[in-house]
C-alpha cells in the first residue's frame, strides 16, 4: 500500500480502516506500523498521526561521495553552494593540511530536493580553482585534478545542530545531527601520501543512518 497508493508526506489511514482493508487484527496492524517506523519508511508526528517518510540515505563508512550514497538509496542528489572562498583555516584543518590558508567550500546537500547535510570542507590550496562547478562531486573533481582520495580518517559523533546549520537543514536549533569529521589523503607515485582536505559534514539524524558489518 505504501509503495502503490501513498506518496512521501502522505498520512497513513487510521487503524480501523487498515484493519477493514486488509482483513487483519488491530494488533497485526500496530506491529506492522511499528516495524515500518523502525525501518524509516514511516514517521510518527505527535498529535498529528503517522506519515510516509522521505527515503533515508545510508552510509557504510566507506569512501564514497555524497552523490554515490544518495543514488544507492534511490534518491536524486543535488547541491546548493553556500560559500566558496580562500580563507584562514580553522585549527583542525591547519593541523591536517599544514597550511594556514585553505579553499573553503560550504554546501547544502539534498536528496530528492530535501536537505540532508551541510558539508563544510577545507581543501588544500592550489588543487582546485574557485570557478569550479561546485554543484558536482568534489571527489570527482579532485580525481580529475590528479588528487583522488585514496584514504581517509573519519570520526562520527552525535551533536546538537547549530543555529546556522539548522537553518540550512530545515530543523530546529539543537536538534540531533550526525557529524562526520574527516581527514582525507591522496597517494603519491612514490608510495607516500599527501593531505587533501579536512571536512565536517553535518547530517540530519532523520535522513541518514550508519550501517556496518561486524565480523567475529
Amino acid at each position: 500500500m505504501i509503495r502503490t497508493e501513498l506518496s512521501v508526506g502522505d498520512q497513513l489511514p487510521g487503524e480501523r480502516r487498515l484493519v477493514e482493508q486488509f482483513g487483519v487484527s488491530r494488533i497485526t496492524v500496530r506491529h506492522a506500523i511499528a516495524q515500518l517506523v523502525s525501518e524509516g519508511l514511516l514517521v510518527r508526528k505527535h498529535g498529528r498521526g503517522t506519515f510516509v517518510a522521505h527515503g533515508m540515505a545510508q552510509s557504510r563508512l566507506h569512501l564514497a561521495s555524497f552523490h554515490e550514497d544518495m543514488r544507492a538509496a534511490g534518491l536524486s542528489p543535488s547541491t546548493r553552494v553556500d560559500v566558496v572562498a580562500e580563507q584562514d583555516a580553522p585549527p583542525e584543518a591547519v593541523a591536517h593540511l599544514g597550511s594556514d590558508r585553505a579553499l573553503r567550500v560550504r554546501r547544502l546537500r539534498l536528496g530528492d530536493g530535501v536537505p540532508v547535510s551541510v558539508d563544510d570542507c577545507w581543501v588544500h590550496p592550489g588543487l582546485l580553482p574557485l570557478e569550479a562547478d561546485w554543484e558536482t562531486s568534489l571527489y570527482g573533481m579532485l580525481s580529475a585534478a590528479g588528487a583522488g582520495i585514496t584514504r581517509a580518517e573519519q570520526t562520527v559523533q552525535a551533536e546538537a545542530a547549530s543555529p546556522e546549520d539548522a537553518a540550512l537543514l530545515g530543523i530546529e536549533p539543537g536538534a540531533p545531527v550526525l557529524a562526520f569529521h574527516r581527514r582525507s589523503f591522496s597517494a603519491n607515485p612514490d608510495g607516500s601520501e599527501r593531505p587533501i582536505d579536512y571536512s565536517v559534514s553535518v547530517y540530519r539524524a532523520d535522513r541518514y543512518q550508519l550501517h556496518m558489518e561486524v565480523l567475529a
